[in-house]
């Protein structure tokens, strides 16, 4: 399959200049999400954005229920991207799963990447009592929100979308992520939402090499502040990066927080 069709590959900014900056979404959006970040960006860098398969205008024929089972099938995707465009040394910005998507992929094939910066990433999402992880939800957490989702998605990702958004004086941003959200087919939602919710890949975060750093902003639904410091303990050499944002979609609701800390890193 077509590489640029199955992902929706799309090329901005900077056609002359020598750094690359590569940007992953998260659940429930698309790349049209990284907008702003994007009119910054692109004076200076070669952009590249692309759809995870299953969402946005990725190739709807790609999805297939068991290479998507894990974040195994969106690293071998986003490898399969770095191949097809000879891409080596980027700074790879990944929001939410594309974080740890990016990570893993730093892990397997280092030579594309040279930085990597964390917007709201995580590990693992649910609660361990053993060891006192805290990953923000309890399995009956989860399995409420299965249910809910089977039981109505499209009333589900209304109410998901304003709570994970947590902007409510500016609903129109709730209103973006609810339309990206229901865009996705009911089923395929469900499935991937396990996929990413039921992850865990904290033994994989003292593997990579590349200099990353980790964007928090407060009260954020899907990934607690324990989260971000413990990748911080985690990731060697990382930088944490605690801005002056809401909610689990700092680069759509504070875009400017998330530049001046990426300008900072970088």
């Amino acid at each position: 399959m077509d590489v640029i069709q199955r992902n929706n590959i799309k090329v901005f900014g900077n056609d002359s200049a020598t750094q690359t900056m590569l940007f992953g979404h998260g659940f429930g959006v698309d790349q049209t999400s990284f907008n702003q970040l994007v009119q910054f960006f692109g004076k200076d860098y070669r952009v590249i954005l692309y759809d995870n398969v299953g969402g946005g205008n990725a190739d709807p024929a790609a999805y297939s229920s068991e290479r998507y089972s894990t974040l195994n099938g969106y690293v071998a995707d986003l490898l399969d991207i770095c191949n097809y465009l000879h891409l080596k040394d980027v700074i790879f910005v990944g929001h939410s799963v594309s974080g740890m998507v990016g990570m893993l992929s730093s892990i397997r094939n280092p030579e594309y990447f040279s930085k990597l910066v964390l917007l709201g990433a995580s590990p693992r999402y649910l609660n361990e009592e053993a060891t006192g992880y805290i990953g923000g939800f309890a399995q009956e957490d989860l399995e409420g929100l299965y249910q809910a989702m089977s039981n109505n998605y499209y009333a589900w990702a209304s109410g998901f979308s304003a709570l994970a958004m947590n902007n409510p004086d500016r609903p129109q941003l709730a209103e973006a992520f609810a339309s990206t959200l229901s865009a996705i087919r009911p089923d395929i939602g469900l499935a991937v939402a396990r996929a990413i919710f039921e992850s865990d890949h904290r033994n994989d975060l003292g593997k990579t090499s590349k200099p990353t750093l980790i964007v928090q902003s407060s009260d954020d639904i899907a990934v607690p502040a324990y989260v971000a410091n413990y990748l911080h303990q985690h990731i060697p050499g990382s930088s944490l990066a605690n801005i002056n944002s809401k909610g689990h979609f700092p680069h759509m609701s504070s875009p400017g927080e998330v530049i001046s800390a990426m300008q900072q890193f970088l």
